[in-house]
């Protein structure tokens, strides 16, 4: 565990990695074996929303699937193996510093470094139900991914939320699943496109249900059920169900880059070719060469995983990003170093 005042105070660290979730623990991994000096920093659990999962079943080289919270803990001892330094700390701010840039923590203290990876990932809005919670992973699903589709075959489901990705996972669900339930907050013309009702309307065993609200879920071991209740009449009704996906969107962990990074209007930091389709911020872009793939509106900064704009949220998509961001950081260390700014191995 690394804790001091300052970090690479002498000329800094190669490469901050800013979040410890699969993007992040996959760039430490990769930066630090590449004899990188790498430091971690992550406020809370490693291992990032994919720690949370009970069981991932479509990882490459486990074909009996592996739990997040293992997952994550073979990556930081693997990135520890190889001497990356984890801070357990609050990235409050990013500010350019002499060969590099200074990453400053909650509480005062200072990350030097020449480049840096934010892997910072979105934070699920959930329903804040405790029951619900209760049985995350259990039947109750974030999300739509779905590894294993066979399993929901015969069975009822719901599905919850005011994402855009709702009525398309409703339809693939209803695939599989016996009897799908969209439950929406509002009509179908506010959370819905025309086409998608259509589709809707087309597929015999999808239920829509205006107006309403989860607000209770039960069962001991796995879900068994949900209580929905309408908004306007205030009536409940008990639904059995073995399946609950919820889709309220997320919130990306770029809150404390703002009016430094470019991001999008959802929050989302933009990179690479998206940041040069944007005329007046790829003319803000200070460099002669254009921005690399993963790379920030600051040169140098890339992020990988869900916090970066387009992201698939995918645990094997997030560690691939994050092992492309630190070979791209790497490139454009040894690029510094060339013109006399900074040295690295």
């Amino acid at each position: 565990m690394t804790d001091p005042a300052i970090v690479g105070v002498d000329g800094g660290v190669d490469v901050a990695v800013i979040g410890a979730g699969p993007a992040g623990l996959a760039a430490a991994v990769q930066g630090a074996s590449a004899g990188l000096t790498t430091i971690v920093i992550e406020p809370a659990a490693i291992g990032g929303q994919a720690g949370n999962a009970a069981m991932i079943r479509n990882y490459p080289g486990f074909p009996d699937g592996i739990s997040g919270d293992e997952l994550a803990r073979r990556l930081s001892n693997q990135a520890t193996l190889f001497n990356a330094g984890f801070i357990i700390n609050r990235a409050a701010g990013l500010t350019p510093r002499g060969i590099g840039y200074s990453v400053r923590l909650a509480d005062g203290a200072e990350v030097i470094c020449r480049s840096a990876v934010i892997t910072t990932g979105a934070a699920i809005r959930r329903l804040g139900i405790h029951n619900v919670d209760r049985l995350a992973g259990k039947g109750v699903a974030y999300g739509t991914t779905v590894s294993e589709p066979e399993a929901l075959t015969g069975e009822d489901v719901v599905v919850v939320g005011a994402d855009p990705s709702t009525g398309p996972a409703a339809v693939a669900l209803a695939r599989y699943a016996r009897n799908v339930t969209v439950v929406l907050r509002g009509g179908t013309d506010v959370s819905l496109s025309a086409d998608l009702v259509k589709q809707i309307e087309r597929t015999r065993n999808i239920r829509v249900r205006v107006n309403s609200q989860v607000v209770d879920a039960y069962g001991e071991s796995r879900l068994e059920g949900v209580i929905v209740r309408h908004r306007v009449s205030g009536t409940t009704e008990a639904v059995g169900v073995h399946g609950l996906f919820v889709l309220m969107g997320a919130e990306p962990g770029s809150g404390w880059l703002k009016g430094t990074a470019e991001r999008d209007q959802d929050g989302y930091l933009l990179t690479g070719p998206d940041l040069e389709s944007h005329q007046a911020r790829a003319q803000a872009w200070p460099l002669d060469r254009a921005p690399l793939w993963l790379e920030t509106s600051l040169p140098g900064v890339f992020a990988a995983g869900d916090v970066r704009h387009g992201a698939e949220s995918q645990v094997s998509v997030a560690v691939h990003e994050g092992a492309i961001a630190i070979m791209l950081a790497h490139r454009y260390v040894r690029e510094q170093a060339a013109i006399g700014v900074g040295a690295t191995g």
